[in-house]
């Protein structure tokens, strides 16, 4: 669970963003998830650096094995969370397939409870990669301004030509 479920959220979006999207304009759509995920990660990695709650990972301060993989960090915040929560929110953000969306984030929810039962995060670990990552999906804000803009500008162009 702490592993295994990144790879059907990556299937699951992976399969919507190719073929679900909301907007004519894939490319802009693929940029926008692009500027999000890299966001949200450069973001993460600054926050890690300077803020760290714990210094040992839960399963070391019990002094036993780690249920799932792990990178040799303090850990905050969680970078499978993170990773999955970018993908929800580019999926919920960009697609019509609102049914994926939910799904998506359940899937998020149970990875991020398997980090914390295989006693690789803490809760604050999990809940960080969350928030992360949806200050990374803010970018995906401007895309109401976006098709505003453009609506506006047609519809004044059209209104001209009449």
């Amino acid at each position: 669970m702490a592993d295994g479920l990144v790879i059907p959220i990556v299937l699951l979006a992976t399969y919507v963003l190719l073929f679900q999207l909301k907007t004519k304009h894939w490319f802009t759509s693929y940029l926008r998830i692009l500027i999000a995920g890299l966001s949200a990660y450069i973001l993460a990695k600054i926050i890690g650096h300077f803020f760290q709650p714990e210094l040992e990972r839960p399963f070391q301060k019990l002094g036993t094995e780690a249920g799932a993989a792990y990178l040799d960090n303090p850990g905050f915040p969680s970078d499978h969370v993170l990773f999955c929560m970018a993908i929800f929110w580019a999926v919920w953000t960009q697609s019509r397939a609102r049914w994926a969306g939910i799904m998506i984030l359940v899937l998020t929810l149970l990875v991020g409870l398997g980090r914390m039962l295989a006693l690789v995060h803490t809760p604050v670990d999990v809940l960080g990669g969350i928030v992360i990552a949806s200050i990374g999906a803010l970018w995906y804000l401007t895309e109401r301004y976006t098709n505003d803009t453009e609506t506006a500008s047609r519809q004044k162009h059209k209104k001209h030509v009449e």
